[in-house]
Protein backbone atom coordinates (compact mmCIF):
# COMPACT_ATOMS: atom_id res chain seq x y z
CA UNK A 1 0.00 0.00 0.00
CA UNK A 2 1.34 3.42 -0.97
CA UNK A 3 0.33 6.51 0.95
CA UNK A 4 0.09 9.81 -0.82
CA UNK A 5 0.71 12.72 1.53
CA UNK A 6 -0.33 15.83 -0.37
CA UNK A 7 0.64 18.00 2.59
CA UNK A 8 4.31 17.37 1.76
CA UNK A 9 4.01 18.32 -1.89
CA UNK A 10 4.36 22.00 -2.72
CA UNK A 11 1.05 23.28 -4.09
CA UNK A 12 0.80 25.89 -6.77
CA UNK A 13 -0.70 29.09 -5.43
CA UNK A 14 -4.32 29.64 -6.40
CA UNK A 15 -4.77 31.91 -9.38
CA UNK A 16 -7.32 32.90 -11.97
CA UNK A 17 -6.94 33.57 -15.68
CA UNK A 18 -7.37 36.99 -17.23
CA UNK A 19 -7.51 37.99 -20.89
CA UNK A 20 -7.32 41.62 -21.99
CA UNK A 21 -8.76 42.07 -25.47
CA UNK A 22 -9.62 45.22 -27.42
CA UNK A 23 -13.21 45.24 -26.16
CA UNK A 24 -13.21 43.60 -22.72
CA UNK A 25 -11.40 42.02 -19.81
CA UNK A 26 -12.35 38.37 -19.30
CA UNK A 27 -11.63 36.53 -16.06
CA UNK A 28 -12.15 32.88 -15.18
CA UNK A 29 -11.46 30.96 -12.00
CA UNK A 30 -11.26 27.17 -12.21
CA UNK A 31 -11.18 24.60 -9.44
CA UNK A 32 -10.44 20.90 -9.47
CA UNK A 33 -13.69 18.95 -9.57
CA UNK A 34 -11.92 15.69 -8.73
CA UNK A 35 -9.57 13.30 -10.51
CA UNK A 36 -7.72 16.19 -12.13
CA UNK A 37 -10.80 17.45 -13.96
CA UNK A 38 -11.15 21.25 -13.89
CA UNK A 39 -14.47 23.01 -13.40
CA UNK A 40 -15.28 26.66 -13.99
CA UNK A 41 -15.99 28.13 -10.58
CA UNK A 42 -16.77 31.67 -11.72
CA UNK A 43 -16.17 34.00 -14.63
CA UNK A 44 -16.83 37.59 -15.61
CA UNK A 45 -16.57 39.75 -18.72
CA UNK A 46 -16.02 43.45 -18.08
CA UNK A 47 -16.30 45.83 -21.07
CA UNK A 48 -13.48 48.24 -21.87
CA UNK A 49 -13.88 51.80 -23.11
CA UNK A 50 -13.31 52.27 -26.84
CA UNK A 51 -9.60 52.51 -27.75
CA UNK A 52 -8.35 51.48 -24.28
CA UNK A 53 -6.61 48.56 -26.03
CA UNK A 54 -5.61 48.96 -29.66
CA UNK A 55 -4.12 46.10 -31.70
CA UNK A 56 -3.25 44.23 -28.50
CA UNK A 57 -1.46 47.25 -27.03
CA UNK A 58 -2.72 48.83 -23.84
CA UNK A 59 -3.27 52.45 -24.86
CA UNK A 60 -4.98 53.64 -21.66
CA UNK A 61 -3.52 51.92 -18.60
CA UNK A 62 -5.85 53.66 -16.17
CA UNK A 63 -9.04 52.66 -18.01
CA UNK A 64 -7.91 49.05 -18.35
CA UNK A 65 -6.87 48.91 -14.66
CA UNK A 66 -10.24 50.26 -13.59
CA UNK A 67 -12.02 47.63 -15.72
CA UNK A 68 -9.81 44.93 -14.17
CA UNK A 69 -10.70 46.16 -10.66
CA UNK A 70 -14.42 46.15 -11.47
CA UNK A 71 -14.16 42.70 -13.01
CA UNK A 72 -12.22 41.30 -10.04
CA UNK A 73 -14.87 42.63 -7.63
CA UNK A 74 -17.65 41.03 -9.72
CA UNK A 75 -15.65 37.78 -9.84
CA UNK A 76 -16.04 37.74 -6.04
CA UNK A 77 -12.84 35.81 -5.37
CA UNK A 78 -10.22 36.27 -2.70
CA UNK A 79 -7.53 35.13 -5.13
CA UNK A 80 -5.26 37.96 -6.21
CA UNK A 81 -2.79 35.91 -8.25
CA UNK A 82 -3.44 36.01 -11.97
CA UNK A 83 -2.25 34.22 -15.11
CA UNK A 84 -2.28 36.41 -18.19
CA UNK A 85 -1.46 36.08 -21.87
CA UNK A 86 0.29 38.17 -24.47
CA UNK A 87 -1.22 38.53 -27.95
CA UNK A 88 0.44 36.03 -30.28
CA UNK A 89 1.49 38.92 -32.55
CA UNK A 90 3.56 40.39 -29.69
CA UNK A 91 5.69 37.26 -29.34
CA UNK A 92 8.37 35.81 -31.59
CA UNK A 93 8.58 32.01 -31.37
CA UNK A 94 11.06 29.68 -33.00
CA UNK A 95 11.92 26.00 -32.66
CA UNK A 96 15.62 25.28 -32.44
CA UNK A 97 17.73 22.13 -32.16
CA UNK A 98 20.39 21.87 -29.43
CA UNK A 99 22.57 19.01 -28.18
CA UNK A 100 20.84 16.65 -25.74
CA UNK A 101 22.05 16.33 -22.16
CA UNK A 102 22.99 19.96 -21.53
CA UNK A 103 22.87 21.18 -17.95
CA UNK A 104 20.35 24.00 -17.27
CA UNK A 105 23.05 26.72 -17.36
CA UNK A 106 24.51 25.36 -20.62
CA UNK A 107 21.04 25.15 -22.15
CA UNK A 108 20.31 28.78 -21.24
CA UNK A 109 23.57 29.94 -22.86
CA UNK A 110 22.82 27.89 -26.01
CA UNK A 111 19.25 29.26 -26.21
CA UNK A 112 20.43 32.88 -25.81
CA UNK A 113 23.06 32.36 -28.49
CA UNK A 114 20.48 30.91 -30.91
CA UNK A 115 17.89 33.56 -29.99
CA UNK A 116 20.28 36.31 -31.07
CA UNK A 117 19.97 35.01 -34.63
CA UNK A 118 16.15 35.16 -34.74
CA UNK A 119 15.15 38.10 -32.56
CA UNK A 120 15.44 41.53 -34.18
CA UNK A 121 16.03 43.24 -30.82
CA UNK A 122 18.86 43.28 -28.29
CA UNK A 123 18.37 40.54 -25.68
CA UNK A 124 18.33 43.26 -22.98
CA UNK A 125 15.12 44.59 -24.58
CA UNK A 126 13.20 41.30 -24.48
CA UNK A 127 11.80 38.75 -22.07
CA UNK A 128 13.07 35.40 -23.30
CA UNK A 129 11.78 32.00 -22.27
CA UNK A 130 12.17 28.47 -23.59
CA UNK A 131 10.73 24.99 -23.24
CA UNK A 132 12.37 21.71 -24.18
CA UNK A 133 9.83 19.97 -26.42
CA UNK A 134 11.56 16.60 -26.68
CA UNK A 135 13.96 14.58 -28.79
CA UNK A 136 14.82 16.00 -32.18
CA UNK A 137 13.39 14.21 -35.24
CA UNK A 138 17.00 13.79 -36.41
CA UNK A 139 17.96 11.60 -33.44
CA UNK A 140 18.33 11.24 -29.66
CA UNK A 141 21.63 13.15 -29.53
CA UNK A 142 19.69 16.41 -30.02
CA UNK A 143 16.55 17.97 -28.52
CA UNK A 144 14.00 20.38 -29.94
CA UNK A 145 13.52 23.57 -27.93
CA UNK A 146 10.81 26.21 -28.37
CA UNK A 147 12.01 29.74 -27.68
CA UNK A 148 9.64 32.66 -27.12
CA UNK A 149 10.59 36.31 -26.89
CA UNK A 150 8.60 39.49 -26.41
CA UNK A 151 9.62 43.10 -25.97
CA UNK A 152 9.86 43.89 -22.26
CA UNK A 153 7.37 46.75 -22.48
CA UNK A 154 4.65 44.37 -23.75
CA UNK A 155 5.06 42.19 -20.67
CA UNK A 156 5.51 45.14 -18.31
CA UNK A 157 2.31 46.88 -19.45
CA UNK A 158 0.23 43.80 -18.57
CA UNK A 159 2.00 43.38 -15.24
CA UNK A 160 1.40 47.10 -14.53
CA UNK A 161 -2.34 46.70 -15.22
CA UNK A 162 -2.55 43.79 -12.78
CA UNK A 163 -0.53 45.57 -10.10
CA UNK A 164 -2.44 48.84 -10.38
CA UNK A 165 -5.64 46.82 -9.89
CA UNK A 166 -4.17 45.27 -6.72
CA UNK A 167 -3.43 41.91 -8.34
CA UNK A 168 -0.22 39.95 -8.83
CA UNK A 169 0.72 38.52 -12.24
CA UNK A 170 2.33 35.13 -11.55
CA UNK A 171 2.65 33.94 -15.11
CA UNK A 172 2.32 35.27 -18.61
CA UNK A 173 1.83 32.90 -21.54
CA UNK A 174 1.35 33.37 -25.27
CA UNK A 175 -2.38 33.61 -26.15
CA UNK A 176 -2.29 30.81 -28.70
CA UNK A 177 -0.49 28.43 -26.30
CA UNK A 178 -2.81 29.34 -23.41
CA UNK A 179 -5.80 28.63 -25.66
CA UNK A 180 -4.35 25.26 -26.66
CA UNK A 181 -3.68 24.34 -23.02
CA UNK A 182 -7.24 25.30 -22.08
CA UNK A 183 -8.62 23.23 -24.94
CA UNK A 184 -6.54 20.22 -23.86
CA UNK A 185 -7.93 20.50 -20.30
CA UNK A 186 -11.53 20.82 -21.50
CA UNK A 187 -11.15 17.99 -24.03
CA UNK A 188 -10.38 15.53 -21.21
CA UNK A 189 -13.93 16.03 -19.89
CA UNK A 190 -15.62 14.58 -22.96
CA UNK A 191 -15.58 10.93 -24.02
CA UNK A 192 -13.97 10.08 -27.33
CA UNK A 193 -16.52 10.31 -30.07
CA UNK A 194 -14.45 8.76 -32.69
Amino acid sequence: MQLDFDIFKPKAPPLFGMDISSSSVKMVEMVEAGKGVPRVERYVIEPLPKDAVVDGNIANLESVSEAVQRGWKKLATKTKNVAMALPTAAVITKKIIVPAGLREEELEIQVESEANQYIPFALEEVNLDFQVIGPSPSGPEEVEVLIAASRKEKVEERVAVAESAGLRALCIDVESYATQTSFDLIKKQFPNEG
